[in-house]
């Protein structure tokens, strides 16, 4: 046998043996305090969550809708608020080699602080963060989030801006909201718009985490799939990302299986140290009928599941679950005779298709109340 063959047949021996658990999470998700600037507040705060709507479950605002309550309750964005919390480790920290501290989201700019240590800070609500704690957790710890008012960080990243205007620098008066919300990583409508008042949250609006692993850690997975014309065959780019911790190369095994498609197919790994990447490519068999997705009205939105299961060598083992779909989406720009133009639609799966489409706002001033539930009725009504 080739030694390729022979690796990846060493390695699909681990799938049938007994697979160790390869890392630990614990959500911090539930009460917290929140207290204000000076410490003459201080009340219940859950994650997720944000100040105006602890402040409103406590009682000690009204519906910050009602009227003009909106700006009776500019104060709450003016503040410097701070989310604390204390937490037991739920596992043995001598046993991994790497713990991190995740946040899902954060509202918006914060100093993030573990046992009096400054773990990592923020500054954009949209993105994830994950702040390496191995060497600051503890058996029994304390956790504590100091946001900066939006509204004050984003005055001042524009008064530090000399090189040019940056337009507008302030909503239209009518709108009483805020300025320079254009120099901040904020969801924009907070901050005002013409169908909406001024709310400028600081909270921790999505879950967080404490996360122990050994070896590797997945951080990102995606599937994409693909129509090559000339062959005339479908196939999925999966593409993922991993925090290795291990110091030397780690070697695994890729299995894909779509029952559906009559499709599994395994593919060996290495992954080296640090932040490494992997891309597969799986190319489905030219005699399974595939159905093709389309947009609502013109087709099925058919999709298949695929199971994605990654086994690392000292027998951990890695599985997504996940839903793909099989279309083309073209971008149609042509000349058209008689106009100095282009043309502009979508060919979807290669046939024509016009688009349309509602301007959607966000369902809530506070992303804490918005549920699947609130969104479906809304969508559907």
């Amino acid at each position: 046998m080739p030694q390729e063959g022979r690796r990846e047949a060493w390695l699909l021996l681990l799938l049938l043996a007994a697979v160790g658990r390869s890392e630990w999470t614990a959500s911090l998700r539930g009460s917290w305090r929140l207290s204000n600037g000076n410490g003459s507040l201080v009340l219940r705060g859950d994650v997720p969550g944000c100040a105006h709507t602890a402040l409103l479950r406590q009682g000690l605002i009204q519906d910050p809708y009602y009227r003009f309550n909106d700006l009776a309750y500019r104060w709450i964005s003016l503040e410097n608020w701070t989310y604390s919390r204390d937490f037991q480790t739920p596992f043995d920290v001598s046993i991994w080699q790497k713990v991190s501290l995740v946040f899902e989201g954060v509202d918006t700019v914060a100093e993030i602080v573990v046992n009096n240590i400054t773990v990592g800070r923020t500054n954009n609500m949209f993105s994830r963060y994950s702040f390496d704690i191995t060497d600051v957790i503890q058996e029994v710890n304390t956790i504590q989030v100091h946001f900066l008012s939006a509204i004050w960080y984003a005055a001042e990243q524009s008064k530090n801006h000399q090189a040019y205007s940056v337009p507008p620098e302030c909503p239209p008066p009518v709108q009483k909201g805020q300025c320079h919300v254009n120099f901040i990583r904020k969801e924009q409508c907070s901050f005002s718009w013409d169908w909406g008042p001024s709310f400028p949250t600081q909270g921790i609006w999505k879950d967080v985490r404490i996360e122990a692993y050994n070896l590797c850690h997945m951080i990102y997975f995606s599937v994409t799939s693909h129509y090559e014309c000339s062959s005339q065959q479908w196939s999925l780019e999966i593409e993922s990302d991993f925090d290795v911790v291990s110091s030397k190369p780690v070697n695994g095994l890729v299995i894909v299986s779509i029952p559906e498609l009559q499709t599994l197919q395994a593919r060996t790994i290495e992954l080296h140290p640090g932040e490494s990447s992997t891309g597969l490519l799986i190319n489905i068999s030219k005699s399974v009928a595939v159905e093709t997705w389309w947009p609502r009205g013109h087709g099925n939105q058919t999709g298949y599941d695929m199971t994605t299961v990654f086994i690392i060598e000292g027998g951990y083992k890695i599985e997504k679950i996940s839903k793909v779909y099989f279309r083309t989406v073209e971008l149609v720009e042509e000349p058209i005779p008689g106009s100095p133009g282009l043309s502009f639609y979508f060919r979807i799966n290669g046939l024509p298709i016009f688009m349309k489409g509602s301007n959607w706002v966000p369902a809530d001033s506070f992303q804490d109340r918005v549920t699947s539930k609130m969104l479906k009725r809304l969508l559907q009504s």
